[in-house]
This record gives structure tokens, C-alpha cells and sequence, in this order.
């Protein structure tokens, strides 16, 4: 078994990885960035390094530094959680180089199923196909343009080397194609590092379901059931149920076997997931996730497998203590994605900012994972994830109005967050029914008046905390360390950048007046009018990048544009001005 495991990674699945740990004995190593410093998984960790920097980029994302600390600390292993380093397969080669255990898959396995190009060939040579696609990279619109006249609109724009919706653009006709593919590079250069595209035909109303695996080194490869993932909007996941439901047994028995498959296919081992579509009694392959999935706790739920705790064990050479038989799947399980997000009556914007409050609910089967307590902060540069509610219950019925009940007592204030479209995506009857698809939330659900009614979170008046060199003295020995300390103690002090407070707004607009400003922190990515263009209300003006996620910021009225105040690259806070526009 390993005994000091370091978790690569931060916010709610870093605090899932660590307590599993703790519960096997294992020794936990958290990393952090200059803004999580003080946050949860640090503070539950055994010991804690610090990475440097604010961004990703900087920070979690920062290979030298990881590989730096990995030795410093003396981890004999590795769990990259989800995002980050998870898929990244020279990182993952790099720690086994040095003597250290990736619990996760082997690097040539990352390496296929993480070129979604090669993953499509990998699963075709066992059989299971995909919907009609290209294994050709996307290099210019033309390509987009033939494939859509042959197989049809909408096309799907998609990141090679990513998943979980982040880059994917769906192209409803000729005149979008340029437009969604500078978005899907720019997205899956910001999220993967790498902005290599492809293509495939988009299905009009299917469902998104998926099959968990776990598989040894000693040639055992197991499904653990499956999990229904259709509620989505931006083509990511809100709301996860296992197992799948309303679909032939036959049908997801065929599901597991493919997805069993594609797994002995590339040798994989540790927990995956492969994703299918499903629509009108077929299933297509879609792709496969070579790490734990956010929505993997009701798979456990269900199963009552410790999926964590099995990736520890197969990473330490342990074989699987149960069999295919062994897997009873008993009741039904939810889990709610709780993000940082106002609704607005269906755009979704992000909402960045200081948690205040924070009441988890609790009773039996219920279940709340999260990385943060009230008094920590959501950033902009990282996911949006506050939390994931998860309930179980005897049938699928039981499970949607426990669910409906937890969320009732999960209170959380500062921030606006995704409660309120969850409430109405429980309650509505094409969910319960399940007659959804993944083109509901944003398609046939209504929204109208679902957004954030509470107060943004007031400025902090505690004074910033700045970065200084600070004497101390310890059994005698006078060290110089690094503080972060309030800006008034006596000590010189390090250049530092102070933390700018967020608001959230539930709105992206100026009112109709013409002036348009930022409906939260984050970073023009582009800038689509110039001064003196003539514009009509909903035309886009500029696209604000916060949380990973583009947000176009669109015309309020009819006119001429005036001013244009910001620049691609610019970082910019709720209501900063963007855009002046001369009403017509």
C-alpha cells in the first residue's frame, strides 16, 4: 500500500482524495497557489506545499514546480483528481520516471483515449463506433463547410485533446463555422493547453449516458453500472443519476460490455469512464475519460464501492478484491453539481466571490462534497464547482424528492450558484418522466424568472493581506520566511497584488441604455466591434472568459458604438465598463 500520497490538485475532489487517504492511513501532501493558501484541502492535509502563483497556468498547472514538490515531499504517489494534470500524459510519465505511483492510468492509455482521434480508431478496432465523425484535425473552415453539406447540420466542433463540454462548439450552419472554431481553440487552449480541433455529426436529441470501469494490473477489467448525464447546459453536466434510466437492460448490459471493450483494448487500468450516446434504441461511442469523473459518487452510491480507495489499491498493485458478480446495483442515486453560477433565466453567468455562508444538508442518504467552508473565496481562475449534492434512494422517485428536500436546506450565500435551475430541472415533468436530452436544459426547459435573488457578498473590511519577508525565531535559530501578513505590520514588504473583490450580477447588459458592463471578474478573449459600428440589440460585442468558460456579452439596443474600453487580454471586475452605444 502507498504511504504518502500527494493530491495534484485542489477545491472539492482534492478534499475527497485526502479523506480517502486518511481513511487508509495514507499520509496526504496538498499543493496550493498563492490564492488557496488557507482553503480547505490544505488545512486537512498532513503536510502542504506551496506552488506559487494565482492562474492555473501559474499555479496547478506549473510542471517544473509539481515535480519539484513530488520529490521534496517524499510522496511515493500521486492522485491528479480530475482537470489539471489528470489527463495529461507526459506528467503522468514523468512520475513514474522518478519512482512514483500515478494512480491513475498508464501514460500509453492517456496518451490514445486522450487524442480523441486516435481514442474513435482504438474503439473501432474492438467494435464499438462512434456517431459519423472525422479523424482528421481541423486546420480550416473548409473542412467544417464539406462535412457539413455531406452529413448535415449541426456539426460539432470538438478539442482533441479534452472533454467534459469545455471547447466543444455546436455549428448550426455555414455562417457559424469560423465564429466556433476561433472559440473552440481559444477554450481548449485555455482548459487542455493544447487547441488542436475535430469534428463529428451532432445528434438532435440524444442521451448522454456513460459506463464506470475499474481495472488491476492483474487482467481484471469490471463495470461498475452506468450513469445517465443528460441534464447539461454549455454542454456540461448539472445534474448525474446511476444507473441510467428508462433504458432496455439489454441495452446498457451491450453499453458495459463495449465500454469493458474499449478498455482491455488500449491495456487500461484504474477508474474510467466511457461515454456513449444514446438515441432511438442505439448507442454511439463518444469517448473516454481516463481519470475519476466528478459525477463518480453515485456509482458508489449505488454499488457501494469506494471508487477512490480502489484507485489507491490498483496503483499500489493490489488485484480487485470482487468480482463481476460481486456488482449489485441497488436503489437509485443523484448528484446536483452546485456551481457559481446565477442562472439568469438561462444564460448561466459565473459568479465569483467570497462564500459567506455555507449550511450543507444532511439525513439519510444525503451526501455533500465540497472543497470549501464559509469565509472561502470562488476565484476566477479556477472551475466554478462549490459542491455536489448526492442523494440515494430506493427508486428513482425517492431519489428526486430527497434530492428536492436537501436542496431545500442547502443554503448558500456571497455567491450566486445554480440552486435555483436545479429546483426547476427536479421538478420538471420531462425530467421526472425522463423524456429529457441533453438539448433540454437550454432547448425545451423554462427558465423564465430562475436567477439568483440574493445580495452579492459586501467588500471585506479586513484589511489585505500582503506578501513579506518575517523574522522569526525558532529554538534559538533566526529564520527569514515568507508571510502573508496584513499590510500594516513593520517589515519590508514584497511586491504583492491585492485581491480585488467580486460582485455577482444576474445581468450582462447596460439596461437597455446602451452601456454595457461586465456582469462578473474575468478576461476579454475577444472584442467583436470597433467604434462607429452600427449594431442591433443581441449582436455580440465582446466575449469575457471567466471560470474556463466564454460568455458572450451581446448589444442591448440598437445604435452605433461609441466606446469601446477594453482590449482582448484585459482583466476586468463586475461592472466595469466594456462597450458605449449610440441609441439609433
Amino acid at each position: 500500500m502507498l504511504s504518502n500520497v500527494l493530491v495534484a490538485n485542489r477545491g472539492e475532489i482534492a478534499v475527497r482524495v485526502i479523506r480517502a487517504c486518511k481513511e487508509l492511513g495514507i499520509t496526504t501532501t496538498a499543493v496550493y497557489s498563492e490564492l488557496d493558501r488557507d482553503a480547505l484541502h490544505v488545512r486537512l492535509a498532513d503536510q502542504a506545499y506551496a506552488l506559487g502563483g494565482q492562474t492555473a497556468a501559474e499555479s496547478y498547472l506549473n510542471t517544473e514546480r509539481m515535480l519539484e514538490i513530488i520529490a521534496e515531499s517524499g510522496a511515493d504517489g500521486v492522485h491528479p483528481g480530475y482537470g489539471f494534470f489528470s489527463e495529461n500524459a507526459d506528467f503522468a510519465r514523468a512520475i513514474t520516471e522518478m519512482g512514483v505511483a500515478f494512480i491513475g492510468p498508464p501514460p500509453s492509455a492517456i496518451e490514445v483515449m486522450g487524442d480523441k482521434i486516435s481514442a474513435r480508431e482504438a474503439a473501432e478496432k474492438v467494435g464499438v463506433f462512434g456517431v459519423p465523425g472525422t479523424t482528421e484535425l481541423i486546420t480550416e473552415p473548409a473542412q467544417v463547410l464539406a462535412f457539413g453539406a455531406d452529413k448535415g447540420w449541426p456539426v460539432a466542433i470538438k478539442a482533441a485533446y479534452g472533454g467534459g463540454g469545455r471547447g466543444m462548439k455546436v455549428v448550426a450552419g455555414p455562417d457559424e463555422v469560423e465564429a466556433a472554431i476561433e472559440s473552440a481553440q481559444r477554450e481548449a487552449l485555455a482548459y487542455f493547453g493544447r487547441d488542436e480541433i475535430y469534428m463529428e455529426r451532432y445528434l438532435s436529441n440524444p442521451r448522454h449516458v456513460e459506463v464506470q470501469i475499474i481495472a488491476d494490473t492483474h487482467g481484471n477489467c469490471l463495470s461498475l453500472g452506468t450513469r445517465d448525464c443528460s441534464a447539461q447546459r454549455r454542454h456540461q453536466k448539472l445534474i448525474e443519476e446511476a444507473p441510467a434510466p428508462g433504458i432496455d437492460p439489454k441495452i446498457l448490459d451491450a453499453m458495459s460490455q463495449a465500454a469493458i471493450d474499449v478498455a482491455v483494448g488500449c491495456d487500461y487500468t484504474n477508474a474510467g469512464t466511457v461515454e456513449f450516446l444514446y438515441e432511438d434504441g442505439e448507442f454511439f461511442y463518444l469517448e473516454m475519460n481516463t481519470r475519476l469523473q466528478v459525477e463518480h459518487p453515485v456509482s458508489e452510491l449505488v454499488t457501494g464501492i469506494d471508487l477512490v480507495e480502489q484507485q489507491i489499491r490498483v496503483a499500489s498493485g493490489e488485484e480487485l478484491s470482487f468480482s463481476q458478480d460481486d456488482i449489485e446495483i441497488r436503489g437509485h442515486a443523484i448528484e446536483i453539481r452546485i456551481n457559481a453560477e446565477d442562472p439568469a433565466e438561462g444564460a448561466f453567468l459565473p459568479s465569483p466571490g467570497p462564500i459567506t455562508r455555507l449550511d450543507s444538508p444532511d439525513g439519510f442518504g444525503t451526501r455533500f462534497d465540497t472543497g470549501y467552508n464559509a469565509g472561502d473565496e470562488i476565484s476566477q481562475f479556477y472551475d466554478n464547482l462549490v459542491g455536489k449534492l448526492c442523494v440515494w434512494g430506493h427508486d428513482r422517485h425517492t431519489a428526486i424528492r430527497r434530492a428536492l428536500r436537501a436542496l431545500d436546506e442547502l443554503v448558500i450565500e456571497g455567491v450566486a450558484t445554480t440552486i435555483p435551475a436545479d429546483i426547476a430541472i427536479l421538478e420538471a415533468p420531462e425530467f421526472q418522466a425522463n423524456t429529457h436530452s441533453t438539448n433540454w436544459v437550454e432547448n425545451g426547459l423554462d427558465l423564465t424568472g430562475v436567477k439568483y435573488t440574493g445580495a452579492p457578498a459586501a467588500a471585506s473590511d479586513e484589511e489585505p493581506l500582503v506578501e513579506k519577508q518575517v523574522p522569526v525565531e525558532v529554538n534559538g535559530r533566526r529564520y527569514d520566511v515568507k508571510m502573508w501578513v496584513p499590510e500594516t505590520v513593520g517589515v519590508a514588504a514584497a511586491p504583492a497584488r491585492k485581491k480585488r473583490s467580486a460582485s455577482a450580477s444576474s445581468s450582462g447588459g447596460g439596461g437597455g441604455n446602451g452601456v454595457i458592463e461586465a456582469p462578473m471578474q474575468g478576461t476579454i478573449v475577444g472584442v467583436k466591434v470597433a467604434v462607429g459600428d452600427a449594431v442591433t440589440a443581441g449582436d455580440d460585442l465582446v466575449v469575457l472568459e471567466a471560470m474556463k468558460m466564454e460568455n458572450a456579452i451581446t448589444a442591448d439596443i440598437d445604435g452605433t458604438v461609441a466606446e469601446v474600453a477594453v482590449a482582448e487580454g484585459d482583466s476586468v471586475g463586475a461592472g466595469d465598463l466594456l462597450v458605449k452605444i449610440d441609441a439609433s
